[in-house]
Parts: C-alpha cells; structure tokens; sequence
C-alpha cells in the first residue's frame, strides 16, 4: 500500500485481498451484476457515474435503466453499460408504466442502485417501495432513492426483504428522520437509531462519513475537500453497489467502498488541487487507488 495513502482499516485488508486477486479461469458473472435505475431529462450524468464507478469498483456486469430519452446519452459514457431506456413521464422522469419493467428487470440483479438523478413523483414512491419490501439481494438508496423512502408512511415499511444500505448527507439524513438534533453527540445518535429500525446500513457522506449499522458504527478517514463536487455521491454508491456485488456483507461493502472512493478523490486531489477536480476526477483515479492498494 502506498505511504502516501489514508490507511485502510487493519481489518478490511482481508476485503482487499479477497477483492484484489482473481483465478486465472475467472468470468465477469463470478464479479457480481449491478443494476442501477435512475436518471430523467436533467440528469443523465448521475446513473451514468453511478454506473461507470460500479464498473471500475470490479462489478463484472453492470446495467443502468433510465428514461428513454436519455438512453443514448448514457449510453455513450461508456461502452461496457448496459442500457435500459423505459418509458418517461411528461416530466422527463420514469412513467408509471416503467415501473412493472423495472421491477422484472431487478430479479437478476445481485445489487440495485436506486436513485441517482432519479427524479420525484408518486410513480416512483411505488417503485422504491416495492423494491425495499421485496428485492431479496442488496438495494442501495441514493439521491431521490432517499427522497422516495422519506415520503413513505412509516407502516408501509415492513422489515425489508434483503439488506439495504442508504447514503445519505446531513439534508437528506433530516428528510429521512424529521426531528433529527443539530448537535452532534445527538445527531449520531439518531442516525444510528434510524439505520437500526430500518434494518439497514446508513452511510452519512461528509468529512469523515460515519458509517452505522445501528450496533456498530466506523468514522472513514479518506477523503478530502476535492469531494466536495457534484456528481461524487454517484460515484459512492456506484463503488459500493460494486464491492456488495462481490460478496462482500453490506457493513464493510459501505466501510471498504467508502475507503475506496475517499483515497480515489486524494489521488485527484493531488494531481488535479481540490477546485479543479470533478467527479470523473474520482473516477478516473479508482484504477490509481486499487493500484496503489495492491502495492
């Protein structure tokens, strides 16, 4: 591992290893199948990102349903997407008539990204609800993913189906749990009493993201102000919809991919200085980050 580099946890370096080094007669489906529904008229960038990163954080096939209208676009980000354009409201976003699609193409899913760019309307609620009941594998909400959970009553949440990891920042930390305290011994207590009774594992993003299960609870300590740019939170939830893809149990999926993607946005930082960066910054510094580990 390289010097210059936030350490890894002493106890994620099995992860690593376990991530890092493949059989000669490996294939792409031993590396897991990311889907990720998101985008709308506005916002093709965000499942595009979402999908490059679960790409680059080893997923061995990655597909990115969106709007139709948007389907070329993200399409052309990257060759080895595979895309899924459905049919979109008058708003630019998913119709109600996508969600049926959505829902059948998620069975041979081993992990869905919900939400980047995604758009709000009842049609969606529908979707996000469906998938946090019944998807039997893991589901990662971001982003309007987030938003949708939010709105949705509290008795219509049942314990979820297979295990869900969110990535929320502090606004969308408040939105999920009105009521939330400012001070921050109180915050923290409230957000692992959330992930508890969601029966997930919450990641809040920020300086020294804290990820939480409930009972047991990390602070990360890669990353940089450089992150501090549009578009890396779709990064984020691309890297560790990947590395759950790969078998990794959701807590050091979280743990391990919010490493990941704090040391790639260091290496951008270095080369690039944080005001200069963007979020195909991080991207393009993932391969850096798993060199650098391997080193």
């Amino acid at each position: 591992m390289s010097e210059a580099m936030t350490p890894l946890p002493s106890d994620l370096l099995a992860v690593a290893k376990r991530l890092l080094h493949r059989p000669a007669d490996c294939h792409k489906y031993d590396f897991g199948r990311v889907l990720v529904i998101g985008g709308s008229r506005t916002m093709a960038g965000a499942p595009a990102l979402a999908g490059m990163a679960a790409l680059r954080g080893g997923a061995g096939l990655v597909e990115v349903c969106v709007p139709q209208s948007v389907a070329a676009t993200v399409a052309g980000f990257d060759p080895a997407l595979i895309v899924h354009g459905l049919p979109e409201s008058v708003s630019g976003s998913f119709d109600a008539s996508a969600v049926n699609a959505l829902l059948a193409l998620v069975q041979h899913a081993d992990v869905v990204v919900c939400g980047p760019g995604m758009g709000r309307s009842p049609a969606l609620l529908d979707l996000v609800l469906a998938l946090w009941r019944d998807f039997p594998r893991t589901l990662l909400l971001d982003a309007d993913g987030l938003n949708a959970l939010a709105e949705l009553p509290e008795e219509r949440l049942k314990i979820p189906a297979g295990p869900r990891i969110l990535t929320p920042h502090a606004g969308e930390m408040r939105r999920l749990h009105a009521g939330t305290p400012n001070g921050r011994p109180e915050f923290d207590a409230a957000v692992d009493a959330y992930a508890r009774s969601r029966h997930a594992v919450l990641v809040l993003k920020g300086h020294r993201s804290r990820i939480t299960d409930g009972s047991r609870q990390e602070l990360n300590s890669s990353g940089g102000p450089g992150l501090a740019t549009a578009g890396t939170g779709d990064v984020l939830s691309g890297v560790i919809g990947a590395v759950a893809a790969q078998g990794i149990a959701p807590f050091d999926a979280a743990r391990f991919g919010v490493w990941l993607h704090g040391v790639a946005g260091e290496l951008a930082c270095e080369a690039l200085t944080a005001p200069g960066m963007i979020a195909g910054d991080v991207l393009d510094a993932l391969p850096m980050a798993w060199k650098a580990l391997d080193a």
